[in-house]
């Protein structure tokens, strides 16, 4: 009991440092801090400066010091949440030299701890979301009155019907891991998850902010230690000449990308993410970053449903697995599959980049723009219906 209680606050703390370094993560984004940055005629995305990030700590009050945020992003270091973009120093250095968050990589280490993580947060969010019929409420049990609780039995019926899971084995299945993970509990702590009329909660806020600060007073363990960067591989190619970093502009809406997923590590590029579908890339492997729009043109609604036009419609059915469906839109009435993960089950299912998309689970998604788009596939059921637009071949 001793042992499993240990586990237990040490997954919570980890869930905790995921949360806050993710949040964090898109703030340097939004605030431009993480960026494409160039030295000595390469461009190294999605980076910072360790002495513009420090700078940043203090600005924001998330750093009572400059030794205080060095020691702060140490253990960001330490946890494999952050690397040296090459990989060269394992000491977080107050000093010009480039670090990256390893989820921008697609080098962070995606274990079955952080895919319940993930799972669970996709599910928090869509309750959360879905006011009218949401199934959290007050509730009582054992003459105590608990907020925000979800009935087993309820739960399980709201994930089939979400398409979460297949069966309610599975669900319970899921229910159970969920609280195994520390990310729900049962309202007293008495009992597992179990499909039934037991009460439960999210032991998680996932919308808390959470301070950096935080995690110097927390001890967790270390994530297992990742390969290195994709980027600092294809550096070192000898042939560096034909295989050099796209230039790239920072991404400027970077919370709404859908369906980031990670594949195997044993992949081409060892990582997953936004993958460059450039001709010029064709003999090489994919490059990781956030691209320009891979659109020659825009087309309006009206020229892909003219009668007789150049373009032919197709219907895909993409179940997503754990970490997402593999692919990202972007764009406005209408908007387009940027890029396909190709070993995702977006790309199983036969969707290519420059596809217009057309509808999402019967609704007509043309004349809305991506953001719209990306909540109505991420807070919808698991399997996505879609149909899409593309050039007919002649």
């Amino acid at each position: 009991k001793e042992q499993n209680l240990l586990g237990y606050t040490e997954l919570q703390l980890v869930n905790s440092l995921m949360l806050c370094c993710s949040f964090h993560r898109l703030r340097l984004h939004e605030g431009k801090v993480v960026k494409d940055r160039r030295h000595h005629l390469r461009t190294y995305p999605n980076c910072f400066v360790a002495k513009e990030l420090i700078d940043w700590l203090l600005e924001h009050k998330e750093a009572s010091d400059r030794d205080t945020a060095i020691k702060i992003m140490q253990k960001l270091l330490d946890q494999s949440i952050i690397h040296h973009v090459c990989d060269e120093h394992k000491e977080f250095k107050d000093m010009k030299l480039f670090y990256r968050f390893r989820k921008d990589d697609g080098t962070f280490p995606l274990d079955n701890e952080a895919k319940v993580f993930m799972r669970g947060q996709r599910i928090y969010e869509k309750l959360m979301m879905n006011t009218e019929t949401s199934i959290l409420a007050t509730r009582e049990e054992e003459g105590e009155t608990f907020e925000r609780t979800l009935v087993a039995s309820e739960l399980v019926d709201w994930l089939l019907a979400e398409g979460e899971m297949a069966t309610r084995e599975e669900a319970e299945h899921l229910g159970r891991r969920l609280l195994e993970h520390g990310i729900m509990q049962h309202v007293t702590n008495k009992h597992h998850f179990v499909d039934g009329g037991l009460l439960y909660q999210f032991r998680l806020n996932f919308r808390r902010r959470r301070r950096l600060m935080e995690l110097l007073n927390e001890r967790c363990r270390t994530i297992p230690e990742s390969h290195d960067s994709p980027f600092c591989l294809r550096k070192q190619n000898p042939e560096g000449s034909n295989t050099s970093f796209l230039s790239v502009s920072p991404t400027k809406e970077i919370k709404m990308i859908v369906g980031i997923r990670r594949s195997s590590m044993s992949s081409s590029c060892g990582s997953s993410g936004y993958y460059s579908s450039s001709p010029t890339l064709s003999s090489s492997p994919p490059v990781l970053c956030n691209p320009k729009s891979v659109l020659k043109r825009q087309v309006s609604p009206e020229e892909l449903q003219t009668p007789g036009g150049p373009y032919i419609k197709k219907t895909f059915t993409i179940v997503g697995d754990a970490v997402g469906w593999g692919f990202v839109v972007r764009g406005s009435k209408p908007c387009h599959i940027q890029a396909v993960d190709p070993s995702g089950p977006a790309a199983a299912a036969g969707m290519k980049v420059c596809q217009f998309v057309v509808s999402v689970n019967g609704l007509n998604v043309l004349s809305l723009d991506y953001r719209t788009v990306s909540n109505l596939i991420l807070t919808g059921p698991r399997t996505v219906v879609m149909e899409v637009m593309e050039e007919a071949d002649y």
